[in-house]
C-alpha cells in the first residue's frame, strides 16, 4: 500500500513522501491517526499543488527579505557607551539593543534573527550577521563609541 504522508513520521518518512508500508499499518494507524492518506492519482495531484504553492511563497517571501537585505547590508549601528580605565565599555551590547536600533530605522526585524559571535564589549566596528532566512544572510556593522 503506498501512502502519501501529512507529517513527519519516525523511522518511516518525512512530511510529502511517498512510501510502502502493510496494508494494516497503513490503514490502522497512519490513515486513522490522520499522518498519512492513501495514494491516488488525485491525492498525487493535490501534493504536487501543495508543494507547488508552498514554493511559490517561499520564493515571494525570499524576494522581500532580500529588499530588506539590499537596504540593510553594511550599514553602520552606532552605540555611545560609556567606559572605564583602559577604554574597557560597561557591559555590553546585546541583540535586543541592536534590534530595537534596526527598528528605528524602520524595519521590523526579530532579535532571533541577530546573530552575535563573542560579546560586543570594546571600542570599536563589530560585525554582526543578521540570518532573516536560510538563504537571506548578510552583515552589519555596530560600531562602539564613546
Amino acid at each position: 500500500m503506498k501512502i502519501i504522508l501529512l507529517e513527519d513520521v519516525k523511522g518511516q518518512g518525512k512530511k510529502d513522501d511517498i512510501i510502502d508500508v502493510s496494508d494494516g499499518y497503513g490503514k490502522n494507524y497512519l490513515i486513522k491517526n490522520k499522518l498519512g492518506v492513501l495514494y491516488t492519482k488525485g491525492s498525487k495531484k493535490v501534493l504536487d499543488n501543495e508543494i507547488k504553492d508552498r514554493l511559490d511563497k517561499e520564493a515571494a517571501l525570499i524576494s522581500e527579505l532580500n529588499k530588506i537585505k539590499e537596504k540593510l547590508e553594511n550599514k553602520n549601528i552606532t552605540f555611545k557607551v560609556n567606559t572605564g580605565a583602559q577604554d574597557k565599555v560597561f557591559g555590553n551590547i546585546s541583540s535586543k539593543q541592536i534590534c530595537e536600533s534596526i527598528k528605528k530605522m524602520g524595519f521590523n526585524i526579530d532579535k532571533k534573527c541577530i546573530k552575535i559571535d563573542g560579546n560586543i564589549d570594546s571600542l570599536g566596528v563589530h560585525k554582526v550577521l543578521i540570518e532573516l532566512h536560510k538563504k537571506v544572510k548578510f552583515y552589519i556593522n555596530v560600531i562602539l563609541d564613546k
